[in-house]
C-alpha cells in the first residue's frame, strides 16, 4: 500500500534538522565524521541498507557513473540483508514522515535518492 504523506525527505547529517524531518534514518555504513549522536538527531542507524564499500568507492571515484550506479545498487538492494532493512525502511515510512540522512557531500547523486524512489514506488 503506497503512502498518502510527503515524499521522504533526504538530508545531509550535518545540517540542522527541520521541525517537520519526522524519523530521521541515517543510511550510511560508517558515522558521519566528527559528528556526535546528539548532534545527528537520528532516530535509527540503518547501516544494512548502505551501499557496499565496493559500489560507494567506486561511485565516489566519478560521480558521472551516477547513473550506473543506480542500477548496481537496485541489485544490491534484492541482497537478503539489504531487502529486510529496506522492508523496515518502508515500515517507517508508513507510519509518517521520513527523513533519510547520511554523510556524503553529493545527496542527490547518492543512494538515498535511489532509496526515496524505492520507498515512493512502495
Amino acid at each position: 500500500m503506497t503512502t498518502k504523506h510527503a515524499p521522504p525527505r533526504i538530508r545531509r547529517v550535518y545540517d540542522d534538522p527541520a521541525g517537520d524531518d519526522g524519523t530521521r534514518v541515517l543510511v550510511d555504513r560508517i558515522w558521519p565524521r566528527g559528528m556526535t549522536k546528539e548532534k545527528a538527531h537520528v532516530d535509527e542507524w540503518l547501516k544494512a541498507i548502505a551501499p557496499s564499500d565496493e559500489l560507494r568507492h567506486w561511485l565516489h571515484a566519478d560521480f558521472e557513473r551516477y547513473p550506473d550506479f543506480v542500477k548496481r545498487y537496485r541489485k544490491e538492494l534484492a541482497d537478503h540483508e539489504r531487502a529486510e532493512a529496506l522492508a523496515h525502511l518502508r515500515a517507517l515510512y508508513e507510519q509518517g514522515p521520513l527523513t533519510l540522512v547520511t554523510s556524503t557531500k553529493e545527496v542527490r547523486r547518492s543512494h538515498l535518492t535511489v532509496l526515496a524512489e524505492e520507498l515512493e514506488r512502495g
